[in-house]
Formats: structure tokens, C-alpha cells, sequence
């Protein structure tokens, strides 16, 4: 059984996600808009994989004798200045998923709820490897600055994370 606080908590996670997965779907939108094929491949692929975690804690609240709660959700921003700022809010997403998952862990470990503790720990180390990824992301972005020819060749490769990351998903 789940505690109501720890279900309240999995369901604000479960609206976390949410939101996460429908802001990179956005933010694919616009990269696919502006002619950012590669980039709008990575967010299309992060939207899913967002999408994924929110089930699989819809599935465990539900399993767990708690009830999944489905949030309503704003539009999110849909409009960005360059990549950039569109990098620099898929790490901001990512920072605040994280945060959110270290303070469920935290109550799990305050009710002695090992059972969500040790299904939150998937979470944890997927976190680590989204914000890596967002900040070797950004690093790149730096380097490159303002050169277009470097920006174009950044669409092309930002391809091979999309299929890493399509590797990735089917073998979890």
C-alpha cells in the first residue's frame, strides 16, 4: 500500500513528467518549424521517453493500491530565440524532474518504504543521464557560438544521439 502523502507524490511526479514530455514536443515543433530536423528528432524522442517514465508511475501507483492521477495540462512555451535557449530549458526541465525525484526518494526513505525507494532508483540514474546529456549538449553549443556552418553540422549530429537514444529505449 502507498501512504497518501507518497501517492500525492507520485502523482505530482506523474504531472511532472507529463509536462516535461508535452514542453519537448513543443520544443520539437519549433526546431522541425525552423529547419532543425536533428533537433526536432532529439526532443520527438525525449517527448516519448517522458511519456514512458509518466506510465510506468501510472502503472506503479495503480498496482501499488494507490490511484494514478491524469493532471490537465497548460500549453507550454512553444516559441524559442535560438537553440540555445532551447537547450538551456531542456536542462532547467531536467533539473527540476531531478529535484522532484531526490524529494520523493527522500519521503520514501522517511516512511521506510522500500518498495518505492527501490522502483524510484530507475528514476535517479536516468536523471543523471538526462542532465549529463543536456549539459555535454550546451557545452557544444558554446563552442560552436554563433557559426552557422558549426550549427548546421550540430542539426546533423545531434542524429547520432537520437539513434543512441532509440538504442537505448528498446533495450530498457
Amino acid at each position: 500500500m502507498l501512504s497518501e502523502t507518497i501517492e500525492k507524490a507520485l502523482n505530482t511526479q506523474i504531472h511532472l513528467e507529463a509536462n516535461a514530455s508535452m514542453k519537448y514536443l513543443a520544443m520539437a515543433t519549433w526546431a522541425e518549424v525552423i529547419g532543425y530536423n536533428g533537433v526536432a528528432g532529439f526532443f520527438y524522442n525525449q517527448a516519448d521517453e517522458e511519456r514512458i517514465h509518466m506510465l510506468k508511475l501510472v502503472k506503479f501507483v495503480n498496482e501499488r493500491g494507490g490511484k494514478a492521477s491524469i493532471p490537465s495540462l497548460d500549453a507550454p512555451k512553444d516559441t524559442f530565440k535560438d537553440l540555445h535557449e532551447l537547450f538551456t530549458m531542456f536542462l532547467e526541465s531536467e533539473e527540476q524532474v531531478t529535484e522532484s525525484i531526490n524529494h520523493l526518494v527522500f519521503q520514501t526513505l522517511e516512511e521506510k518504504n522500500y518498495t518505492v525507494h527501490n522502483f524510484l532508483q530507475w528514476y535517479v540514474a536516468e536523471q543523471a543521464e538526462e542532465e549529463s546529456l543536456a549539459r555535454t549538449i550546451l557545452d557544444k553549443l558554446k563552442i560552436i557560438g554563433n557559426d552557422k556552418s558549426g550549427t548546421y553540422l550540430f542539426d546533423k549530429d545531434i542524429e547520432g544521439i537520437v539513434a543512441q537514444t532509440e538504442i537505448n529505449a528498446k533495450n530498457e
